[in-house]
């Protein structure tokens, strides 16, 4: 991973986003890329006062760094305590923490439902990496926001995925817009401080 040789307005040096998206692109090529993907991440959120200098003011939500058929790079701002239902992705990932704190709860199916299988949470500096068939729902369990880099080894808009009811375990089709609108309620909350 490359530095620029230029500074944030706080003296900060900045990481050049290009360069790491383009070590991302090279790792994919790999016959099983995702330890790589895991080390350049890790080096990514290794720092982070580089890093936030660099993503600059992103908004609360989803924000695509990279799409593409074969890598999706998502800079994650998650609101103060947000909740996001169970949903699998059907591709591999890897999350890295920057900023705050997730709590990822796991499930397996079990017939037409799914349950509980473990959970994993997550503070800055962690990587994360799941599977192609993992199912999870994440939560923001802290009073700030979290930020995350989200690696994703397929097109992440275009995939065919699932999200379940976390009251029914009812199976859905994945609604991109129905997590815009949740991270949309979430951080106009946090602005009011209802979170």
């Amino acid at each position: 991973m490359s530095s620029r040789n230029t500074e944030g307005a706080r003296g900060t040096r900045l990481l050049d986003l290009e360069a790491v998206v383009a070590e991302l692109q090279d790792a994919v090529r790999d016959d099983d890329p995702r330890p790589a993907v895991r080390d350049i991440l890790r080096r990514v959120v290794s720092e982070p006062d580089e890093l936030t200098a660099s993503l600059g003011d992103a908004s609360a939500g989803l924000n695509f760094l990279h799409r593409a058929p074969d890598l999706t790079v998502i800079n994650a701002v998650w609101p103060p305590y947000i909740s996001l239902f169970p949903h699998d992705h059907r591709m591999w990932a890897a999350i890295g923490i920057y900023g705050g704190a997730e709590d990822n709860s796991f499930f397996r199916r079990q017939g037409r439902t799914i349950v509980g299988s473990g959970g994993k949470s997550l503070s800055e500096g962690d990587v994360l990496m799941l599977g192609n068939d993992a199912i999870h729902s994440v939560r923001n369990p802290a009073r700030r926001y979290t930020g995350a880099i989200h690696v994703y080894g397929g097109d992440f808009v275009a995939k065919p995925r699932s999200q379940w009811d976390e009251e029914t375990g009812e199976e859905r089709p994945y609604d991109l817009e129905a997590v815009r609108a949740l991270f949309e309620r979430a951080d106009k909350a946090a602005d009011h401080g209802d979170g």
